[in-house]
Order: C-alpha cells, then sequence, then structure tokens
C-alpha cells in the first residue's frame, strides 16, 4: 500500500458518506438498477460469478458527478435482484495508472480473482493525448477474497503494442479458451481506423499479439470496449465504434464473426445492439449454461442530461440481460430473475389508460401498428406499414434533452415487454431482437400507461 493508494480509501467513504442523504432523496433514484452511492458511473466492468456470488464492477468517479478520474466501485449478489456495495476495488494509485484505473474483465481460477483493466497515464505537455503524451497500459490486479485487492502490476505499456497505433488502445477482455487464454483489446491506428487487437498468452502475464480483427473498409476511429464470444456455435464481436453514421453520438454493435478470430476471418453485417438514448460498453459473461450482459445506460459526450446530476450522482447500468441467438441475430431479454419481482398482473385493454408503480413490467403482442404512451410525457409507437418503430419524448421535461429515436423491424412487431425502473425504460421488441433503451424522467408519484392498437398486461415490480 502507497501513500496515494491510503488516502484515497480513506477520503472516498467520507465522500460517499456526505453525499449519500442527498442522492438517497433524489426521486428519480433507480429500485432496481446498480447505481453509483454518489458521482459518476459508466461502463461495466469485471463480471463474473464466483460459487454462488456474482461480481460486477463499474467505472466509477466518487468525486465527481460529471465524471472524474475513474475507479472501479463494487457490487456484489446471489440473485441478480439485490445488491450490496463493496469498497472500491481498483483506485488510480499508481504510476500506471495514475489518471484513471479504466475498463476491463475478470477471470476466477484456483481461488484468485484476476482483473485485467486498462491503466491510463496523460503526460504533462502540449499533446494531443491521440498520437503522443498519453498511456493505456494493459494492467492487472489479483485479489484471494474477491473483495481486497492484493497485488497490481503493468503488463504492457503503450509503447509495447503493435506498430501504427494511436495512443488509444484499451478495454481489455479476457477469457480461457482450450488451455489457452486470450484477450481482445480495442483501438484507434494512427489513420484513424477503429480495430481489435488480439493477444494470447499460456499464464496470464506474457501476452502476444496474434491477430487484429477489423472490416475491410473504414468503419469509425475507434473500437471501445470490445466483446468477442461464442453462443451456440456462432461467434459474435461486440463493439462500441466512435466515428461511425448514427443517430446517437456513438454506436454500439455486434458483428457475426465466421471462421477463426485467431486466424482467417470473415465478419457480417453490423447491426446496432439498442435503438435508444441510453445504451453503450456492454460486457457479458457466462453463467452456467447461459451468457449474461450489463450495459451502461449513458452515452459518452451526449448533448442531453441527466437531471440527478443536482443529486450528486449520475448514470447506472442496465438490467442483467440474457443473451440467446437466432441465427446471426442475437436477442437479449431481462434475466429471468426478473420474474421474482412481479406483484399481482392488471389487464391493460386497448385504448385503456392505467396508473401503475414507476417501477414495472409490460408485455403485449400486437398484431399491427400499436403505441404506448408512459406517463403522459413519452410514447413508444410502431406502423405496420414501414415496420418502423419510434420512441419519442413528448414531454421535454421528461426527455431532459432526449428527443426522438427510430428503427425500421426486419420483421413485423409480434411481441413487446417494457421494463421501466424509476427513471429508465428498456423495451424489448420481438423477443429482444430490437432493444430500445433510454433514462426518462417523470413526475414523482404513479405513472400513467396508455395502450393503442393492441392489450397487454402490467405487473408491479418490488424488490
Amino acid at each position: 500500500m502507497n501513500a496515494l493508494h491510503r488516502d484515497l480509501k480513506h477520503l472516498v467513504p467520507l465522500v460517499e458518506g456526505l453525499g449519500a442523504a442527498q442522492a438517497a432523496a433524489d426521486p428519480h433514484r433507480q429500485r432496481l438498477h446498480i447505481q453509483p452511492p454518489v458521482g459518476w458511473l459508466n461502463d461495466p466492468n469485471g463480471l463474473c460469478r464466483v460459487g454462488d456470488t456474482y461480481h460486477v464492477f463499474y467505472q466509477y468517479g466518487p468525486f465527481d458527478p460529471t465524471s472524474g478520474v475513474k475507479h472501479w466501485g463494487h457490487v456484489t449478489s446471489t440473485d441478480l435482484l439485490h445488491w450490496q456495495r463493496q469498497p472500491v476495488a481498483l483506485y488510480p494509485d499508481e504510476p500506471f495508472d495514475c489518471h484513471g484505473a479504466y475498463s476491463g474483465s475478470a477471470l476466477y481460477e484456483d481461488g484468485v480473482l484476476w482483473l485485467f483493466y486498462t491503466g491510463n497515464v496523460k503526460l504533462p505537455g502540449d499533446y494531443d493525448h491521440i498520437t503522443a503524451g498519453r498511456e493505456n497500459n494493459l494492467c492487472l490486479a489479483t485479489s484471494r477474497d474477491c473483495i481486497t485487492i492484493d497485488t497490481k502490476e503493468c503488463l504492457l505499456h503503450t509503447a509495447e503494442y503493435p506498430a501504427g497505433l494511436s495512443c488509444h488502445v484499451r478495454d481489455p477482455k479476457v477469457w480461457l479458451q482450450d488451455g489457452t487464454y486470450y484477450m481482445v483489446l480495442g483501438a484507434r491506428t494512427l489513420e484513424d481506423r477503429g480495430e481489435v487487437l488480439v493477444f494470447a498468452s499460456e499464464d496470464k502475464r506474457q501476452w502476444r499479439h496474434i491477430n487484429t480483427i477489423t472490416t475491410p473498409e473504414p468503419f469509425g476511429y475507434m473500437w471501445e470496449c470490445p466483446d468477442l464470444f461464442e453462443l451456440d456455435g456462432q461467434w459474435f464481436l461486440l463493439v462500441s465504434p466512435q466515428g461511425i453514421p448514427c443517430q446517437n453520438v456513438y454506436g454500439c454493435g455486434y458483428f457475426p464473426l465466421y471462421g477463426d478470430f485467431r486466424g482467417a476471418y470473415t465478419l457480417g453485417e453490423y447491426r446496432p445492439l439498442d435503438g435508444g438514448f441510453d445504451y453503450y460498453a456492454p460486457q457479458s459473461f457466462t453463467d452456467g449454461d447461459r451468457r449474461l450482459q450489463f450495459g451502461w445506460m449513458g452515452m459518452p459526450d451526449a448533448p442531453y442530461v441527466n437531471p440527478t446530476l443536482a443529486y450528486g450522482w449520475q448514470n447506472c447500468l442496465t438490467f442483467p440481460r440474457q443473451l440467446r441467438r437466432e441465427g446471426d441475430i442475437l436477442l437479449q431479454s431481462p434475466a429471468v430473475e426478473l420474474k421474482a419481482l412481479r406483484g399481482a398482473p392488471a389487464a391493460l385493454a386497448a385504448g385503456s389508460r392505467l396508473e401503475v408503480s414507476p417501477c414495472f413490467e409490460l408485455a403485449a403482442a400486437p398484431e399491427g401498428s400499436f403505441s404506448l404512451t408512459v406517463a403522459e410525457g413519452l410514447t413508444f409507437s410502431y406502423d405496420e406499414a414501414s415496420r418502423t418503430v419510434l420512441l419519442r419524448f413528448t414531454d421535454p421535461a421528461a426527455g431532459a434533452g432526449r428527443d426522438q429515436r427510430t428503427l425500421t423491424l426486419d420483421a413485423p412487431c409480434r411481441s413487446v415487454q417494457v421494463l421501466a425502473d424509476a427513471s429508465s425504460l428498456e423495451i424489448f421488441l420481438n423477443e429482444g431482437a430490437v432493444v430500445f433503451t433510454t433514462r426518462y424522467y417523470p413526475q414523482p408519484g404513479p405513472v400513467s400507461l396508455r395502450l393503442e392498437g393492441a392489450s397487454g398486461t402490467v405487473w408491479p415490480l418490488s424488490l
């Protein structure tokens, strides 16, 4: 333990204690989602299950609700529903991570939790911090009790990455396959092309670059937060590309990958993972025979805001989602554990209005065009003729700068599932082939629902 670690370990709980009452007083404080006690949250990190305990780490700025120097926050659960806050796991307290312990992943083996992350360092001087003046180091922390960090070290410095890259190389995702450890890193080249670097290792410490995955033509200037996995025989590469045409500031989607990620491969058609305002940097992990995923319910550099800032906190993670596939299409749905939160169901007839708890689940099976109005401030509609879905804020206060998002479906919309919390909506269409995620800010109290063109069932949700 160095002096900086000691001081941060003492200071962060003090800041959290001072801001806890203010954050708790926010009427838009979430009930069902992982959120920071104070300050800022972004990417989910280090997702894993150890025994009966789920571990979720996240990018955490305890001192600044608009961002700040990144730590790793940490929560645990035995049921994916009730989350217990743990002490901060990673502090930016070493020369190789002094300007932020950036995103990464976890691997649990032989009684040790291995946390791989990016150590961010900005050098003093007049640099652009893109082509020069910045280090994004590959770092490793270990823990025997999965709570307290025992060791930290730098495995690869920025200068040791392949030639032709900018300073932006980050977000390691590590896994074990056939006796070899593999890692993917997101990267930006000096020619402003996004790509994913593939590394291999036999001991988790010595890494060698074995391949680079990218598209034949440029597709954005940076690919952040890569996630590469096999699901029922098909490989998928998930990335958050920056610099592509999309409705949000940055994209978030996936490519089917054919062939061998270690050698010859082909990427299929890129598809967005979400059509809403607030979804970025998802990460997945295996949980028995299923693959679960969390995403950041936010967006970097977004022009819209979150009123929670006035209460000293910002952002949350999505509800855990199970990933399935239908051919080359990824399907996302809330983890089945959600059903344990359901209260007594209520029918929502077509054309009728219903007042419900701010935390609710809605399910419908439309046979044509429909529209759902939530809290008299947001409308989600589907047009059968054009197969177009539209998420539109009709009340500027509810959107806090968000306006509308639209997508065209590949197939008619025949299922709708909505998961609502105090200040978020997650909308799953066609069993999760299309998803819209957004923060929203209704007036405190019960929420009104109006469904036109279809009928549905609504459950109140509570822990």
